[in-house]
């Protein structure tokens, strides 16, 4: 239990910091919608879901032994980013590559420290790393709300507007279905390059 306990706490602080870094490119493109919002914080309590951060990781870890979820996402408005054909890919982006980033940094302190870490605090970092590459992973996926959409729509031509406007309509669905049926096989992927990062 400690351990599930541990685990939630390090993916509520990585997707408070996940949900910032949005809010943060966002502003640096022109958009103050998440700073006038007063979600620029790494105050938790400014960003949880009661669903995504705090229940459907307890579900996920009792169903498969892995936990995921997400915070409420930080608003922003797509039409003030100086950019209008990248920024909200770009936006969408910088939720996956802040725990990218994460995982990166604390991989250098695992490697650099190989042999030398004790046991519990190897076992926490690499908690930590997991995490991550899971949030990044995750996110990653093209099904609305999730960030990958935001990239999947800017590459796609307009002429599939259609199926943009079906994935934003059952998208909630779709990703339920996805968590649920789906994620188990993009899994073998995450633990891929959690070995990558920790050198294992």
């Amino acid at each position: 239990m400690l351990d599930l306990i541990f685990s939630i706490a390090v993916l509520i602080m990585s997707v408070v910091i996940h949900e910032v870094s949005h809010g943060a490119l966002a502003n640096l493109l022109g958009d103050q919608t998440a700073k006038d919002a007063g979600r620029l914080t790494l105050n938790p309590l400014k960003h949880l879901d009661p669903f995504g951060s705090v229940l459907l990781p307890f579900i996920t870890y009792l169903l498969g032994g892995f936990i995921i979820g997400w915070a409420k996402p930080v608003p922003y408005n797509p039409y003030n980013l100086s950019n209008q054909r990248w920024g909200p890919a770009l936006v969408g982006a910088a939720g996956p590559g802040s725990n990218i980033l994460i995982a990166l940094a604390f991989s250098l302190v695992v490697r650099s420290l190989d042999g030398a870490l004790p046991a519990s605090l190897a076992e926490i970092l690499t908690t930590i790393i997991l995490i991550n590459i899971l949030l990044a992973i995750f996110n990653l996926v093209p099904i609305p709300p999730l960030d990958g959409s935001k990239v999947l729509f800017a590459l796609l031509p307009a002429s599939f507007y259609r199926l943009q406007g079906f994935l934003e309509e059952y998208g909630f669905f779709l990703l339920l279905i996805f968590i649920f049926l789906l994620w188990r096989w993009l899994l073998p992927l995450v633990f891929f390059i959690f070995r990558i990062f920790v050198g294992a």
